[in-house]
């Protein structure tokens, strides 16, 4: 919280996560807290998802097309 209300209108910050938004304020816990650090964060966000196979699943199986050829 401390470092969003530091930043909040006065530099970007970009927040990268694998967890949904919408399970954010059952992982942050107490409410009240999630909600002042979401509101910092989506006040003038631009979000983006992501959609598709991971990277990672996508690298391993070029890997294993070299590894067995």
């Amino acid at each position: 919280m401390e470092i969003m209300d530091d930043r909040h209108n006065h530099s970007s910050t970009i927040v990268t996560s694998q967890l949904p938004v919408s399970k954010w304020h059952d992982s942050i816990g107490d409410a009240t807290l999630a909600d002042a650090i979401l509101d910092r964060l989506t006040h003038n966000a631009h979000r983006i998802k992501l959609k598709g196979e991971s990277m990672r699943k996508t690298k391993a199986k070029l890997d294993d097309r070299e590894h067995s050829s």
